[in-house]
């Protein structure tokens, strides 16, 4: 069970700070009272929740590039993190084809570079490397949920740098930290919905901009099965990882951080229950517009972070999209009410686990 506690005073580093997933994760950390470091890119989209949400003032936020290993180092020196969440990554699959180059840089140097770090500081105890479901060699054979120890292989050049990404940890951990100084983990997770998500080529907000301009929501692959979760189930589990290796080394691992298969769902089903909750006859037409393959199946077995956590979903599918329905209605009603939705739906999630 996470004891947000732990993070108080802490000194915590998080790259990706400017982006969905890294938002909501200092959102996170600073109700918690940790002192929190952010190194990104600028916000990689208009709008974005790194603004929505009010956080910066409330942090450090250092714009710079993890392939800048001089910058990213000088961060290291001068405030010395005794945590690290490594969320930084180029982390679009159709970007990947058209940028591959940027996208190793990014997701595997990326990697070496926070590594190379972690190496040369003596005060970091915990380390969370965060990866992805499409790491793993996948021959779209229907209803298999991957395991940790399957091969990993991504096919398309995000996947695959991310399968690089977690090779480089695996090296790193077992050449430099076999005296345990600094424990590490990675965290493979399923697919992420949620508010604030504003990125070209993921459905939720291909859904929103739909609405706002008030087009047909374009479905590209329906028949695509995915494990969709809420934001905040992801980062519930990454916040209990690195506080639990932090106090004991036995739970620093690699673990895939998804839904139940329950909420495995394919797209087209997922969009019907936007539009169901969002009402108003909301439809969507089915359109493939002839992209890049992108697999047609992925399911992740949880058992394992199950039995080692005691960790259940706390959301099901149907309330992850009822919840992102309602900080989208609030977004196009009342940004000025985001940081405080943020901190309901946070306390929503706590409730009962903490």
């Amino acid at each position: 069970m996470l004891d947000l506690e732990f993070y108080k005073n802490k000194i915590v580093l998080v790259t990706g700070h400017t982006g969905f997933k890294g938002s909501w994760l200092c959102k996170i950390l600073i109700n918690a009272g940790a002192k929190v470091i952010g190194y990104s890119l600028e916000a990689p989209t208009q709008p974005n929740l790194f603004t929505l949400s009010k956080i910066e003032e409330k942090m450090i936020s250092i714009i710079g590039d993890v392939r800048d290993y001089a910058k990213l180092k000088s961060v290291f020196d001068k405030y010395q993190p005794e945590i690290v969440f490594h969320l930084a990554a180029q982390p679009i699959v159709r970007d990947s084809y058209k940028n591959p180059k940027y996208t190793y840089e990014t997701n595997v140097l990326g990697t070496v570079n926070i590594l190379e770090c972690i190496r040369l500081t003596s005060t970091v105890k915990s380390f969370l490397n965060v990866t992805t479901d499409k790491v793993y060699l996948n021959d779209d054979i229907r209803d298999h949920p991957f395991k940790e120890d399957e091969p990993l292989d991504g096919y398309d050049p995000y996947s695959n740098s991310k399968s690089c990404s977690e090779l480089v940890t695996h090296s790193y951990k077992k050449s430099f930290f076999d005296d345990e100084r600094c424990a590490i983990s990675t965290a493979r997770a399923g697919n992420v919905i949620g508010g604030g998500d504003f990125a070209n080529d993921r459905i939720i907000p291909d859904c929103i901009r739909a609405i706002k301009e008030n087009k047909d929501i374009i479905v590209r692959n329906p028949y695509s099965t995915r494990p969709y979760q809420h934001v905040l189930e992801p980062l519930y589990i990454y916040l209990e990882i690195v506080e639990k290796q932090y106090k004991d080394k036995k739970f620093q691992g690699y673990y895939n951080v998804g839904p139940d298969e329950c909420d495995c769902i394919n797209t087209g089903n997922l969009v019907t229950k936007f539009c169901d909750a969002w009402g108003h006859n909301l439809k969507w037409i089915n359109k493939f517009d002839g992209g890049p393959h992108e697999a047609t199946f992925l399911k992740l077995d949880n058992s394992k972070i199950k039995a080692t956590l005691n960790w259940a979903p706390r959301w099901h599918i149907d309330e992850c999209v009822r919840i992102t329905v309602d900080w989208l209605k609030i977004y196009l009603s009342n940004i000025n009410q985001i940081p405080s939705e943020m901190d309901r739906e946070i306390d929503e999630f706590m409730k009962g686990i903490i």
